[in-house]
């Protein structure tokens, strides 16, 4: 990484952080882009060159959530599934204490923030959305289809319904307060239990290349 670009990765940092911080005092509706600037010692522009909106400063690893499940289906190992390959994900980030997926004690702040603002709300449901897009149109290039055929997307709703699932449980029992290796365990039998479920009926799809 060049000078330039650490800069703007260090710039980009400090934009999130100072954010978050602002946030979790004062909750998600009631701080501006404007304190946020203020507090960061930038100015509003630089926020919005950045973020273009204050969602994606709270949410800003966006991208890389909407991508994850086609990458996961995309990069799978040969002969499994699409279904195996998300399974196997998330065996593995609860294994290694992925961020993304939530067992983290600390996250619970981060999940109260989304609860008492309706625009977190309606972004986290949008971001879930493209999500599963990603994945239909993953599915869609590994198997063939062609554009008018519904299943791609039917089955990357069923997947990614799944894993949502999952990852709203994991918020559900945290935000409680429930230990999270306690979480985890049950969770992961949770995942095995249905994510098998899936598999019998989805267990060549897509075809191995």
């Amino acid at each position: 990484m060049g000078l330039r670009e650490l800069k703007k990765q260090q710039t980009r940092e400090l934009l999130s952080d100072t954010a978050m911080g602002l946030f979790a005092e004062r909750g998600f509706d009631r701080v501006t882009v404007v304190e946020v600037a203020r507090a960061a010692g930038v100015s509003p522009n630089t926020v919005f060159n950045y973020f273009p909106t204050k969602e994606d400063l709270f949410f800003d690893r966006q991208e890389e959530v909407v991508a994850h499940l086609a990458e996961v289906v995309r990069h799978r190992p040969p002969g499994s599934s699409a279904v195996d390959a998300v399974r196997a994900d998330l065996l593995a980030a609860f294994a290694s204490g992925e961020p993304t997926v939530g067992l983290n004690p600390g996250i619970a702040a981060f999940w109260r923030i989304v609860e008492d603002s309706a625009a977190l709300r309606a972004r986290l449901l949008e971001l879930g959305e493209r999500a599963e897009a990603a994945l239909a149109a993953a599915l869609a290039e590994e198997s063939g289809a062609a554009p008018e055929d519904p299943l791609p997307r039917i089955v990357a709703g069923a997947v990614a319904g799944a894993h949502r699932a999952v990852l709203g449980e994991i918020r559900r029992a945290m935000v409680a307060g429930e230990p999270a290796e306690a979480v985890r365990t049950r969770v992961e039998a949770a995942v095995r239990h249905a994510f098998g479920l899936l598999a019998s009926g989805l267990a060549h799809y897509p075809a191995e290349r």
